[in-house]
């Protein structure tokens, strides 16, 4: 039973949190900040958390990680760990775990196989936010499977930051055109899509380069490389690539089942990339992200989504893979880099034949196999074997 202590804190808590409220207009929202391991000083860090917290003032930043000598931003708390990339993301895993934060925007986080990253960046010639399905991660291992995927996921983002009906359109990379059909045919049956068209004198709904400077769309969707490279080029062209100046970062982590808030910047982003990216995550938490994605693809299924993904694999003349039984399931704190991402899924079931239990991943840098560290070295042979590494 509570004590009498126990009932005021929870009373004070809960009245803070009315006036936050009625102050600002938003529900109060704490969100973590991986707070070292970046390319510049820990100044920016405490930039982007002031920045963000005096434009939300129902936003509470917690940095995760070494506190820095500087002066924290007044307002701002702290989880102290150590300085490694592991230390960092235990101690963000926990608070997210507690409930102690209810988003975070790391610089670093292996994601794993179904579960991408939606951006935003700032298109130049029109001055117009446009979102980027997807910019880390992989919603799926077959390309055209992603690519479907990541056109429901971005909706999904999109609608969550409180667009009505945006305006999608799909990069015209490889297998774009059997993509843009697979939508077509969803919207026939009944997927509330409004599909966006290019800027081009030929129009259409696969977009060029030139499309992505005028922001012609609301979501534009590609496979997570190409987007994590245009995240790279619209948020640091102005600075020569070592400083990432616009943008709100490589954004929130979306995927069937998963329900966690995980944003991304990267190791080269600057203090507004960072500030943005604080905000853009604390809008996905207070519009209930990993719901809107469930709804999303509710409705996606029902208009036929599973179908299309089924009819691409079976395009893709993919053989149905050998039944491998996975080992039991134990701590991957260990990562193998290195791996074609169209081989992840194949590289995992070898390193299970040989009863070494592995998980396949997609971090920043890449596809990942998250594994023990007490296997790492046999398991790298294992692979190098195969010819996987």
């Amino acid at each position: 039973m509570a004590s009498q202590d126990d009932k005021r804190a929870i009373l004070g808590k809960a009245l803070e949190d009315l006036v936050t409220r009625a102050r600002s207009g938003r529900a109060p929202c704490r969100i973590g900040l991986m707070a070292a391991g970046g390319e510049h000083s820990d100044t920016e860090f405490l930039t982007a958390a002031a920045v963000a917290m005096r434009e939300d003032p129902a936003l509470t930043v917690v940095g995760v990680g070494p506190r820095p000598a500087g002066l924290v931003p007044a307002g701002m708390d702290w989880i102290e760990t150590g300085c490694e990339g592991g230390e960092m993301a235990a101690g963000m895993e926990k608070a997210l775990e507690d409930g102690h934060i209810q988003g975070a925007v790391a610089l670093h986080y292996p994601f794993p196989l179904g579960v991408t990253t939606v951006g935003r960046i700032l298109t130049p010639a029109l001055g117009k936010a446009m979102f980027v399905a997807c910019t880390t991660g992989m919603s799926a291992a077959q390309r055209q499977q992603a690519l479907l995927r990541n056109a429901v996921l971005g909706l999904a983002v999109a609608r969550a930051m409180g667009l009505a009906s945006p305006a999608v359109g799909v990069l015209n990379v490889d297998a774009a055109p059997q993509v843009l059909r697979a939508l077509n045919r969803m919207a026939e049956r009944g997927y509330d899509l409004r599909l966006g068209q290019s800027l081009r004198g030929d129009g259409g709904s696969l977009l060029r380069g030139n499309d992505l400077l005028a922001g012609a769309v609301d979501v534009c969707v590609t496979d997570t490389l190409t987007g994590n490279i245009l995240m790279k080029l619209f948020s640091a062209f102005t600075s020569g690539g070592a400083y990432e100046t616009t943008g709100w970062g490589y954004g929130p982590s979306v995927g069937e089942g998963w329900n966690r808030v995980v944003s991304i910047v990267s190791r080269a982003s600057g203090a507004p990339v960072m500030a943005n990216a604080l905000a853009y995550t604390a809008a996905a938490v207070r519009g209930n992200l990993p719901a809107m994605v469930a709804e999303e693809l509710r409705r996606a299924k029902a208009a036929g989504l599973d179908e299309e993904l089924a009819a691409f694999e079976k395009a893709a003349g993919a053989a149905p893979a050998a039944e491998v039984q996975a080992p039991p399931a134990e701590p991957t704190d260990e990562e193998i880099h290195g791996i074609d991402v169209l081989d992840l899924e194949q590289a995992v079931h070898c390193l299970w034949k040989e009863n070494i239990y592995a998980e396949a991943a997609m971090g920043c840098t890449g596809p990942v196999v998250k594994l023990a560290v007490a296997n790492l070295e046999k398991a790298r042979q294992i692979l190098k074997a195969a010819g996987y590494i």
